[in-house]
């Protein structure tokens, strides 16, 4: 890693057995960097991004990539939005050259705002006709409501619909600076090319400082969305432990342990012993200063009386009985994902940035895997004790959803213990 005078880093990790680079940048500020007056800028920015420059068209930026065989494509989360593109190594420079243009002189034109105001509005209501995705949109209002965490990444229609291109232009002059900003490439690249190429076409980029996030608060309800459909689409979520926790790794072998796998508890008792439901499965999300760890479940209005309980149950239980044989078949299933993504070039610069922007450094691939296999029987109990031993789930239902608990009824489940 090369830090510019700037503050913009440069990080890259060349590979000689590989031909192509994936190369992005990602900036330090996502959907909770918005205000309630401005929410859904962060995504129609990373939209708008590739809709023109002073010097390229929308069609010019296609053109350009497809015509060596790469491609780019963005992403943006609550935390951070990603600007990214794969090509041949010997094409490294017209893809920094397409990143470093879009984020620094995209023009963002009206016609062009129009056209993609009506396309993020379709994706809005795309997600809302997926329960399987929008359940998680409301588990999230219900985990923090009132607060830029829980607000949708999309951002409301209302909003999109009245966004000026002005509020774009603010929200990256606030936060597109170069001290908020990795430039970070893995595969087949020389780190002294790319830094020279980062001086060249960042390195003008204003400094910028730290922008104040508003802290989030897990707060815990409740969203009940009574709907026409086939299946009951359950989210349950508890608070968490961020990600500077020390209990971070230990959440990680647990939430494997309780559902991260066909072997897992949830999987094993609640489909294959019970056949209460098709799909079942868990995580842990992480934030700066908290957490959330969430179950989903797809089940049918008949069975989810019955589903929720032995949720419960089996996220209790585990605090007491987790078992050295559950506990060790985790760490192979997390080490073992882990090493594989790593023969992704695409899934390695991606780690890249996501451990400097999260832990401000790159985490060795030794001590990351030691950290795992640090992870212990008591460890596991400790932080499922620790996640289920909490007062406030949030609860999110859709679909035919009369037989669902109450948020206070599930609460009190958990206060039993």
């Amino acid at each position: 890693m090369t830090t510019l005078a700037n503050g913009l880093r440069v990080i890259s990790e060349g590979r000689d057995s590989v031909q192509t680079t994936a190369v992005g940048v990602w900036v330090d500020a996502g959907a909770r960097y918005e205000t309630m007056a401005n929410n859904g800028v962060a995504h129609m920015l990373e939209h708008m991004a590739f809709k023109g420059t002073e010097s390229r068209s929308a069609q010019d930026i296609a053109v350009e990539i497809e015509s060596v065989g790469g491609h780019l494509n963005a992403y943006t989360s609550r935390e951070h939005t990603a600007y990214f593109a794969r090509v041949l190594k010997d094409d490294l420079a017209l893809s920094v050259d397409i990143l470093a243009d879009i984020l620094q002189r995209s023009t963002f034109e009206e016609t062009e705002m129009e056209r993609e105001r009506d396309v993020v509005i379709q994706e809005i209501g795309q997600s809302e006709d997926t329960p399987d995705d929008i359940i998680f949109d409301r588990l999230q209002e219900a985990s923090f409501p009132d607060q830029a965490l829980g607000r949708s990444i999309l951002g409301p229609v209302e909003g999109i619909t009245n966004m000026g291109r002005e509020v774009l232009f603010e929200f990256m002059a606030e936060h597109y600076t170069a001290s908020r900003l990795l430039l970070c490439a893995a595969g087949a690249v020389d780190h002294d090319d790319l830094v020279a190429l980062a001086e060249q076409k960042f390195g003008s980029l204003r400094q910028g400082g730290h922008n104040p996030f508003e802290p989030a608060v897990f707060q815990g309800g409740e969203r009940r969305d009574e709907r026409e459909l086939e299946q009951v689409h359950f989210a349950l979520a508890l608070p968490a432990l961020a990600y500077d926790d020390d209990d971070f790794y230990p959440m990680q072998v647990m939430s494997t342990v309780l559902g991260g796998g066909m072997s897992s508890r949830l999987f094993q008792e609640v489909r294959e012993k019970r056949g209460l439901c098709y799909s079942i499965f868990c995580f842990a999300a992480s934030y700066k200063e908290c957490g959330a760890f969430t179950v989903y479940a797809g089940t049918g209005a008949d069975q989810v009386g019955e589903l929720v309980p032995v949720i419960c149950d089996e996220m209790l239980r585990l605090g007491g009985d987790a078992s050295r044989e559950e506990v060790d078949r985790a760490r192979n299933q997390l080490k073992a994902g882990t090493l594989m993504s790593l023969e992704s070039s695409a899934s390695r610069v991606e780690q890249l940035a996501r451990q400097t922007l999260v832990f401000g450094r790159q985490i060795p691939l030794k001590e990351l895997i030691e950290r795992i296999d640090a992870v212990d029987v008591a460890a596991v109990r400790r932080v499922a004790g620790r996640i289920a031993g909490a007062a406030n789930p949030a609860v999110a239902g859709m679909g035919p959803i009369a037989g669902l608990a109450s948020q206070a009824e599930i609460a009190a489940r958990f206060a039993k213990g």
